[in-house]
């Protein structure tokens, strides 16, 4: 999943599997266990959070991802969530195009759709869209 998620063909990861491990797999075993794994996949990202999380930290990644035949670089969008008793949960992880206060909105938005009511400490390191140099921290 890891291999096609950054842009691999599934011809890619077949020739990548036999190269690694010396297995020989078809390029539709591969497009088979994506698509199993698709369905889980989108029922995590749509299930129920907690309704606090004390701290949620919002961030951003920048992967390679193979689009139309060339690799580009795209961002990923990170959501993690500590919980009451202190542990870490990744509460999402998206794939967009640009970064800005619409597409901040919509996450916390769905945040709020899946439960989560209230947060004490949002973390962020002046993401984009995110903070107005007016409304950032009390400092100009």
């Amino acid at each position: 999943m890891g291999l096609v998620a950054r842009g691999m063909t599934t011809r890619d990861v077949q020739a990548h599997i036999a190269e690694v491990y010396q297995v020989f797999i078809s390029a539709e075993v591969v497009s088979k266990v994506t698509d199993a794994v698709i369905p889980e996949l989108r029922e995590w990202q749509q299930r129920p959070l907690d309704a606090i999380y004390p701290i949620l930290y919002l961030d951003t990644i920048v992967v390679k991802v193979r689009t139309d035949g060339q690799v580009r670089n795209r961002p990923v969008y990170i959501t993690l969530g500590v919980d009451l008793e202190g542990r870490k949960h990744v509460l999402g992880i998206a794939g967009h195009r640009q970064q800005g206060a619409k597409y901040w909105l919509g996450v916390l938005t769905e945040l709020k759709n899946r439960g989560v009511s209230d947060v004490l400490i949002v973390c962020c390191d002046g993401l984009t869209g995110f903070w107005t140099p007016s409304r950032r921290c009390g400092h100009r």
